[in-house]
């Protein structure tokens, strides 16, 4: 019998102080919601505690707060529900618990609260460390409180991350190495650099569809990203993932390789999506957008799900083949059988004569280049026998 993966939690928070312009993610405005967030964090709890009888007993790797903002949460809340986590599962002696931080001065003056609540790791959203840019991203933070927030959090946590934005309108590579080389500078152990998109039903894609501003073209984007590896790799910093990069294998994210490697987590809070394996099959859960909703369904029926669903092999094996060709490591040929992806398959082979994958010791993985290009490589892989 095949022994259960290790167990990652991922805890959505949805308030924010104010929504950004380019983000898509399931938020809501915090003002005047205090009394809600309040039940939010017990419906969490109670969540959490039922969703241990669908997950079972399972070693505890990662507690992962996102959102949303969640270092606007009350500390005490984080605790609770960190020392939840651990008394439902069985928690690695090293257990990672990263929460995702505005760097405001409101919020950063938290930071020691929230490492007493148990928080070992900081995911600061820096995004920018130019005040024009945070200004056009719609920040509400400027570049002197993100420096003065990097220095509290490195004195506050064991591991610190932090967060950046580029391929901005008219941004030079010049220019973003000079900003990528004052993040470094930060003294950071990992830096996840992001390619701005434009999503759907953002205030961005408005902008962009009125002509108000238009991001970087392909060529542009592509010397951007260059200039992101080749400053990092400088610094000391491995590109593990395609936006990811630590200064060696303990500063790695853990909770996103739950994800990238395939493994089992548990979501809660509004929106959270998870993905547990039961006898075998991959079972897909989404819970309630709206945080009322998502309350009212935990106290009517134990749990928050929407939606509840057992993957076919074949959506488990390109759920694998999307999350593991982002990792440095790749995703081995036997979790892609369903897609009948072997190393001799055609168009692997066409990938690898073109060097944008290797197939080698049993492994699918994408090349530098194939990063570069990664959406068209997984499409096709994705298509290959369909």
């Amino acid at each position: 019998m095949t022994e259960p993966s290790p167990l990652g939690v991922y805890v959505h928070w949805p308030y924010c102080a104010r929504i950004c312009p380019y983000c898509d993610f399931n938020v809501f405005r915090a003002k005047g919601r205090e009394g809600e967030a309040t039940g939010l964090a017990r419906a969490i709890v109670a969540d959490l505690s039922a969703q241990r009888e669908l997950s079972g007993a399972r070693e505890l790797v990662s507690v992962f707060f996102g959102g949303g903002t969640p270092s606007l949460m009350e500390p005490a809340a984080v605790g609770e529900i960190v020392a939840a986590a651990r008394r439902l599962w069985t928690p690695r002696d090293d257990l990672e618990v990263s929460l995702e931080a505005n760097p405001t001065d409101a919020e950063a003056d938290r930071f020691a609260a929230l490492a007493d609540a148990g928080v070992n790791r900081l995911s600061l959203g820096l995004q920018s460390l130019d005040d024009a840019a945070l200004r056009f991203l719609g920040r509400n933070h400027d570049a002197a409180e993100g420096l003065r927030a990097a220095e509290a959090a490195a004195k506050a946590f064991p591991r610190l991350s932090v967060d950046l934005i580029y391929a901005l309108p008219d941004q030079t590579p010049g220019a973003w190495r000079a900003e990528l080389e004052a993040a470094v500078a930060l003294g950071a152990e990992h830096v996840s650099p992001y390619q701005l998109t434009i999503e759907e039903g953002t205030a961005f894609a408005r902008a962009v569809r009125r002509g108000r501003f238009a991001p970087p073209d392909d060529e542009a984007g592509a010397d951007l990203y260059d200039t992101t590896q080749a400053v990092l790799e400088q610094h000391g910093f491995h590109a593990y993932e395609v936006s990811n990069h630590a200064r060696g294998e303990g500063a790695r994210s853990r909770h996103n390789l739950v994800y990238w490697r395939g493994w089992d987590y548990v979501g809660v809070g509004p929106g959270a999506h998870g993905r547990v394996t039961l006898g075998g099959a991959r079972e897909a859960t989404e819970a309630a957008d709206r945080p009322a909703d998502y309350i009212r369904r935990v106290g009517e029926t134990g749990v928050g799900f929407a939606s509840r669903e057992t993957l076919t092999p074949a959506e488990a094996a390109a759920e694998r083949l999307l999350s593991g060709l982002r990792i440095a490591d790749g995703v081995p040929f036997a979790d892609l059988a369903a897609l009948g992806l072997e190393p001799g398959h055609a168009t692997v082979q066409h990938l690898v004569e073109l060097g944008l994958v290797t197939a080698d010791a049993g492994r699918l993985q994408a090349t530098p280049d194939g990063r570069r290009v990664l959406d068209r490589v997984t499409a096709e892989l994705a298509l290959a026998n369909g």
